[in-house]
């Protein structure tokens, strides 16, 4: 399975993204600042840019676990390979403020906030977990 985040509206404190799987529109994404970071960057000019707890992850592939979450205490898709970052998942949340650099699923129907978050992520979940259990790559490719 392969998941796309295109980013398309950049803001001052908040990125907004269409998801796709498969190459078909499944939700929209918000996330954390987008500061221009790239996986192409070493790990020094990461931390050089991020801002803890308010910076989007690098543009990039990663492939995904579905592993347990402490956090969250639940099994959770998890990126694996994020310079610079640390636990990065995707999970539910309506702002900004519930996000330190995770990629955030529902709809984007108010400005700088998502709706339907919570039904949104457990759709995805369960078909992540489908693909995960019957041995399927996950890949995301943030862009």
């Amino acid at each position: 399975m392969k998941i796309e985040v295109r980013r398309i509206a950049r803001k001052a404190s908040y990125t907004i993204g269409r998801m796709f799987i498969d190459g078909k529109y499944f939700c929209d994404t918000l996330e954390d600042v987008d500061r221009g970071l790239t996986s192409l960057m070493t790990t020094e000019e990461v931390a050089k840019v991020k801002k803890k707890g308010a910076t989007a992850i690098p543009t990039g592939v990663y492939n995904v676990a579905y592993t347990y979450s402490p956090k969250f205490g639940r099994q959770m898709p998890l990126l694996l390979g994020v310079k610079g970052f640390e636990a990065i998942r995707i999970h539910s949340g309506n702002s900004d403020k519930d996000t330190e650099g995770c990629i955030l699923v529902g709809r984007n129907t108010q400005v700088g906030r998502l709706t339907e978050s919570k039904f949104t992520f457990e759709k995805l979940n369960a078909m992540l977990q489908t693909e995960i259990a019957k041995g399927r790559s996950v890949v995301v490719e943030v862009m």
